[in-house]
């Protein structure tokens, strides 16, 4: 899959041998107005062109504020301060040090099967040990529940120990894990009576990916805070945003004296912000969080007339553009000893071979989920066209087929993979 690719625009990648490839991971959620679009080059083209200032650290930057009030108007509830980064893993850690200001408790509850990033402070709210190991000790005062549990979390934030709850409104790396609607308005109000907040990690589900400008609006909750990133300047600048409430924010920076507590270098810098702007206006112009609520109700709906009956796909799941497959240990014996034999060379074996053969044959890129290796990822652009679609589903469902009908699909693999393991 290392490809040179020389051109990139909307949900197609181009390579240097001029092969097109369909572009159905979008970078991690990061791609949801497509590859390079005009509108927000053309921003950062002007903003360059002005020689204004970029990061003088030392006045009010308007287009942060500008960009802030839009996010906090997008956002709704309570939220009315923001804190800018430069990625999602950076926004999570603000959330920790603000939680742990505002309550002045030291704990900390996150779900099994999070990914919240990969620096000291977000992976210590990771609980899967190969994210983890080498890299402690971590964080103190971390503790993990069950996803989608109201009784753990009650049980545990009963306990008045625990500054936030820090969540996925739908877990993306765990399998995209879609809850229950009853429990976050359950978290909600637990929050609220133990007086932990609720901080929701829209890294990946945020900018109108599920639909809703945020996943969590998908529920009716009004979190304390929101960490945004990714798709947040369309793919072209890294940036990230903490939402908070006044509240919050004046526990961090109530006085003259700790008014630079807690920065960043590259925090409010005016290309990420022109870009984020741009984006948002690009998002809403194009309509593309009605696009996703569409387009991902109708990719769902083909992938499950395309793909049941057969034993090895267990179900297909998520919301708007975030979509998973989820596969299986089949059950038949001509099936499971080819598939018990990738389970010994890695547990991800299989789902790479997927991922490659979607590649190499279809001109399709994807990835399986972080931490569950048995769900394939199904997140293109919010650009997407009907005609992508149909060239998707008709790819997974050729590939899936040949699974359970031709031995040569696992025989070439077997050999694909014991290579790569040698490599």
């Amino acid at each position: 899959m290392n490809v040179r690719y020389e051109r990139c625009s909307g949900s197609e990648l181009f390579t240097a041998e001029s092969r097109r490839i369909l572009d159905f991971l979008s970078g991690y959620c990061v791609h949801n107005i497509g590859h390079n679009h005009p509108a927000v080059i053309s921003a950062l083209h002007e903003e360059l062109d002005q020689c204004g200032p970029a990061m003088v650290q030392s006045h009010v930057a308007e287009r942060a504020g500008e960009l802030a009030e839009k996010l906090c108007q997008r956002a709704g509830g309570r939220l009315t301060k923001v804190f800018f980064g430069s990625s999602g893993s950076e926004g999570i850690e603000a959330a920790i040090k603000f939680a742990r200001a505002h309550t002045g408790r030291p704990g900390l509850l996150y779900a099994n099967g999070a990914f919240h990033g990969l620096t000291c402070g977000a992976l210590s709210l990771m609980g899967n040990s190969f994210w983890r190991e080498g890299f402690g000790p971590l964080l103190p005062e971390t503790e993990a529940i069950a996803f989608n549990d109201v009784v753990a979390l009650e049980r545990n934030l009963a306990s008045k120990r625990f500054a936030a709850f820090i969540v996925e409104p739908i877990q993306s790396e765990a399998g995209i894990r879609v809850p229950t609607a009853e429990y976050f308005r359950a978290a909600q109000a637990l929050c609220r009576r133990y007086g932990t907040l609720l901080v929701l990690d829209e890294v990946q589900t945020g900018m109108y990916r599920t639909g809703p400008f945020l996943a969590g609006q998908r529920y009716g909750v009004e979190p304390d805070m929101v960490v945004l990133a990714k798709a947040m300047s369309g793919g072209l600048v890294p940036v990230s945003a903490t939402l908070m409430t006044e509240a919050i924010y004046d526990s961090v920076y109530g006085s003259l004296r700790r008014a630079i507590i807690h920065t960043s270098t590259f925090s409010e810098n005016g290309l990420a912000m022109r870009a984020a702007l741009a984006t948002l206006e690009v998002l809403e112009a194009e309509k593309l969080g009605p696009r996703a609520i569409k387009a991902g109700e109708e990719l769902r709906a083909r992938l499950h007339e395309a793909l049941q009956g057969y034993e090895m796909v267990n179900a297909v799941r998520g919301e708007g553009l975030l979509l998973g497959i989820e596969f299986t240990a089949p059950s038949s014996l001509r099936l499971r000893v080819p598939f018990g034999a990738f389970m010994r060379i890695h547990p991800a074996m299989f789902g790479q071979i997927v991922v490659m053969r979607l590649f190499r044959d279809s001109g399709i890129l994807t990835q399986i989920c972080g931490n569950n290796f048995m769900v394939l990822k199904v997140a293109p652009p919010l650009v997407v066209t009907d005609g992508q679609i149909d060239e998707f589903v008709s790819a997974i469902h050729q590939l899936v087929e040949a699974a359970h009908s031709s031995s040569a699909f696992w025989s070439e693999a077997l050999g694909l993979a014991r290579r790569a393991i040698h490599i």
